[in-house]
């Protein structure tokens, strides 16, 4: 293979020359380091050759630019975030309702056994039985009895047996709800909530 080029130029000179902060000033030129030209002038109070313009004036006109003024007042931002409830997981919702209904549950036959016990102690089955006794009474017998008919195991029985309805159904319901919110959030997106730290 044959070179078509011909013969090329040699820079010799540049190549073995001195580098730029090393020639020696010519005639005209003074004694210092290197500075390579600008190509934007510098700006007034700026700096050259790595020393400021105007010293201590600068140095003051910064710190005076820098010192925060006395009178404002900086009000803290709270942050917030919008989120969405984009589905609620049938199996936890199930397991929610049904511990919180079992509560619900046991609240109502401890309340129901305290009202009991206070209406008792008031004389209120006494004085009311007392009175439909003699309405529905006859010469045979003496009536209706409300005080053993309303007879505090009774009650119990009663309310734990509501107590036992009460969690079967709202278990069920909040699992059919939440099926039913799964299949809404498909269309319209879920529930959207705003949340906010506090101050």
């Amino acid at each position: 293979m044959t070179d078509t080029r011909g013969p090329q130029p040699q820079y010799e000179g540049y190549a073995t020359g001195p580098l730029p902060g090393e020639r020696e000033p010519g005639p005209g030129q003074a004694s210092g380091p290197y500075h390579p030209p600008q190509a934007y002038p510098s700006p007034a109070g700026g700096t050259q050759g790595g020393r400021p313009h105007g010293g201590a004036q600068g140095v003051g006109a910064a710190q005076a630019a820098r010192r925060p003024r006395t009178g404002a007042r900086t009000t803290p931002r709270t942050r917030k975030a919008r989120l969405r409830v984009a589905k609620a997981d049938p199996w936890s919702v199930m397991k929610v309702s049904f511990l919180l209904s079992i509560a619900l549950g046991i609240c109502t036959v401890v309340a129901s056994a305290v009202l009991w016990m206070v209406m008792d102690a008031m004389g209120v089955f006494s004085t009311v039985g007392g009175t439909i006794s003699e309405a529905t009474g006859s010469n045979d017998s003496n009536g209706f009895d409300l005080q053993s008919f309303l007879s505090l195991p009774r009650v119990l029985i009663f309310t734990s047996v509501i107590a036992v309805i009460d969690v079967v159904l709202a278990t069920a319901l909040a699992t059919l709800g939440s099926f039913i919110y799964n299949l809404s959030a498909g269309f319209v997106g879920g529930v959207e909530l705003t949340l906010a730290e506090d101050e």
